[in-house]
């Protein structure tokens, strides 16, 4: 019950912020964005002339898994950092307000408090990938050619379990300072140099979670999902729950003292 409380508060909170409506329609865009563009691009630029007499523009056009990655390159990019900036406040933002003692003032536990706020956010951001994508792919049909949608409903699972990853660092992160300027500039931190040092010792964390994109181009290429795919999931809600667990830790330090 206390629980379910929480939980319908933040959502009756995203839904009056209208963040529903806006945060789905964004991620839509960022997704569709580079295969359309890529489509596009040839025409575009013979319609609005300007090239030398005999020009040829010859651009090569990806085939749909190719189409298909840009649109996921692009959310785990432009999408990891809108989710970043959606989550920032999420509980620095009480604190500063006071409205975080208000609650806890209560006998609320903490455990019901955090994982809320987590499920809460990653409802909305599970139902905005889900749509971004299902959106690319409906486009990526048309213009490039035909991915299995089964492979494509696999796909929108994993690189959820990414992005459960990255909210939980976010509101991790919420529980160390009431700046929600400061907890989007550290949360990225975090974010981009795990990327970095995956990028480095790829070879050797093959089980990264910034490796999932990665994995998700492969499966949709291939069809069959390999034992790394699996163990980076796993990975990744392993490291989510050490995330969780810290912010219910830290929230009951400063109560403590």
């Amino acid at each position: 019950m206390q629980w379910s409380v929480i939980f319908k508060k933040e959502l009756l909170e995203n839904w009056r912020n209208l963040k529903w409506i806006w945060v789905p329609i964004v991620f839509i865009l960022f997704a569709i964005m580079d295969p359309l563009t890529t489509y596009y691009l040839p025409k575009i630029m013979d319609a609005a002339g300007g090239m030398p007499d005999g020009a040829i523009i010859d651009i090569p056009m990806p085939n749909s898994v190719e189409a298909m990655m840009m649109s996921f390159g692009e959310l785990g990019l432009l999408g990891v950092l809108l989710t970043v900036v959606i989550v920032m406040s999420t509980i620095s933002g009480e604190i500063k307000s006071g409205v975080y003692e208000m609650i806890l003032s209560k006998p609320v536990k903490f455990t019901n408090y955090v994982s809320a706020k987590f499920f809460s956010m990653m409802l909305l951001v599970f139902v905005s990938l889900a749509l971004s994508i299902i959106a690319a792919w409906y486009y990526v049909m048309i213009l490039f050619g035909t991915i299995n949608f089964n492979q494509l409903l696999m796909s929108i699972l994993f690189i959820t379990i990414y992005f459960a990853l990255i909210v939980s660092i976010v509101i991790m992160v919420n529980t160390w300072t009431q700046s929600p300027g400061l907890v989007a500039f550290i949360s990225l931190a975090i974010i981009i140099t795990f990327n970095v040092l995956t990028n480095i010792y790829g070879h050797i964390f093959t089980w990264s979670p910034a490796l999932i994109s990665d994995y998700i181009g492969q499966y949709l290429a291939s069809g069959s999902l390999t034992n790394d795919m699996w163990y980076t999931a796993l990975t990744a809600l392993i490291l989510t729950i050490i995330c969780l667990q810290f912010a219910i830790v830290t929230l009951r330090s400063k109560v403590l003292h």
